[in-house]
């Protein structure tokens, strides 16, 4: 847990003493007023619709020892306040002053599609030889990502650090306080093409992640992606390129499916051959254990220690997790969703469902500005051959996904539209039984959990 004093704090985010004393310590760094501990540092933040510095005296009450502050605020007995022109950047500059301070190597992750997974899959390979750090549950941003670094200790020989962005600069910003040694781009897709333009303007802004690349540092491209493959050659680092196509530095070759139990691949590194044993469904996962096997070579684990880790891989929560309720197997991917991951999951269903009865629910996919009905339309025309039983899609644009199948004029595949959970989890218990799979996907905001939690409640 991070620990220091406010003469130090000033220093490091270029405050000054408000008042208080300069060499009043805190243990532990919270932007959250419902999560201040004892002689903490509270940072508060301000958003659209809310101001942290509203909950200083209540964090104080609760145990908090020192405040960051843009404002001016009255002292408070036995506490300490410093003041900052930007709280936000301030927690930034805070997190970049803590790395510079441990020698560690940092693997910076980014992409359209699979960054968690990614993370996690490193991260289990990584773990096999060393104590690692990585980012907690969504902790990717401007404010989750400076936090995680933050708790980087002197146990830690080691982190994944994961970068999320919606907008220019933001991974700029990131790769900045991160300062990775490794830097893996998992692919380029249309997730915030809203705010981004174009599949090019996604790339440069997921590029930026090299801009805080150390200098002897490695680059991870999935070779298999379009727009990441040209780059071959053009980055002023050492590169390599992952993927199922020949050509790539690690070639995943005799992909095979397990059904629930998993994947399997087979790759040469160095001369040797190996069978990889992925413990998840899911072409995709190829490419997560591709990208952490680069990853682990060149921080230098051996092959054998590589493949272990792969083994221990489990997805997070509502991340493709498999569960069993009555007879009834849940597929809960509700965390998030894009083209590209919908496909995907729509694989993983036909995969393990072979034989049985499947129902695909699929909710809205947000920030796909003008091009969102499209989008929608092109995952239902991926659908369309696919030997999905039942379509039932929730929301608005999602229609369009149902629509592309119906134009298709496939009518083994049974469809069904409406605008929330609630309406479709009345349906869909009234059509499920023992034996059906049920994969549920949709973008965050939908909270398409709902759907899956409806079916777990009930009988």
């Amino acid at each position: 847990m991070i620990s220091f004093d406010c003469f130090e704090l000033s220093e490091a985010v270029a405050g000054k003493l408000l008042w208080g004393e300069p060499g009043m310590t805190f243990n532990g760094v919270t932007t959250d007023s419902r999560k201040v501990t004892k002689d903490s540092l509270f940072i508060p933040l301000i958003g659209e619709k809310f101001d942290g510095h509203d909950y200083i005296e209540q964090c104080f009450k609760a145990g908090a020892s020192v405040c960051l502050t843009s404002k001016q605020i009255p002292p408070v007995t036995g506490c300490s306040a410093v003041l900052v022109d930007d709280t936000a950047k301030a927690l930034r500059d805070l997190a970049a002053w803590h790395r510079r301070k441990f020698d560690i190597p940092v693997v910076g992750i980014t992409g359209s599609v699979g960054k968690t997974s990614t993370k996690d899959m490193v991260s289990c390979v990584l773990s096999q030889k060393y104590c690692v750090l990585k980012t907690q549950g969504n902790f990717n941003n401007e404010i989750g990502l400076p936090l995680t670094v933050l708790n980087i200790d002197n146990s830690h020989e080691s982190a994944v650090i994961e970068m999320g962005m919606s907008g220019f600069g933001e991974i700029s910003r990131l790769t900045a306080i991160a300062r990775p040694r490794i830097a893996i781009i998992t692919n380029i897709g249309v997730s915030h093409i809203e705010k981004l333009g174009s599949q090019e303007g996604i790339l440069k802004a997921k590029l930026e992640i090299l801009e805080g690349l150390d200098k002897d540092g490695l680059v991870v491209l999935n070779g298999d992606d379009p727009l990441l493959r040209p780059l071959k050659g053009k980055l002023p680092f050492r590169t390599v390129f992952y993927g199922m196509n020949s050509g790539n530095d690690y070639t995943a070759l005799n992909y095979q499916t397990l059904g629930e139990q998993g994947t399997s691949f087979e790759i040469t590194v160095n001369g040797c051959g190996y069978n990889i044993e992925i413990p998840v469904p899911g072409i995709h996962n190829v490419y997560n254990a591709l990208a952490a096997i680069a990853a682990g070579i060149e921080m230098k684990i051996p092959m054998e220690i590589i493949v272990d880790g792969i083994k221990q891989f489990s997805p997070g929560n509502m991340r493709q997790s498999i569960i069993n309720h009555n007879g009834i197997k849940i597929i809960n991917d509700a965390y998030n969703a894009s083209p590209q991951s919908m496909q995907a999951a729509i694989n993983v269903l036909e995969e393990i469902s072979s034989g049985s009865r499947s129902i695909a629910v699929l909710g809205d996919m947000f920030e796909m500005g003008e091009m969102s009905k499209d989008l929608h339309y092109s995952v239902g025309d991926f659908i369309k051959n696919k030997k999905i039983n039942y379509l039932v899609t929730v929301g608005q644009d999602s229609g369009m996904i149902s629509q592309a199948v119906a134009d298709s004029g496939n009518g083994e595949i049974k469809l069904h539209h409406f605008e929330n959970n609630k309406e479709a989890l009345k349906y869909i218990l009234g059509i499920v039984t023992p034996g059906d799979y049920v994969l549920i996907k949709g973008s965050r905001g939908m909270k398409m959990e709902e759907i899956a939690d409806g079916i777990m409640k009930s009988e």
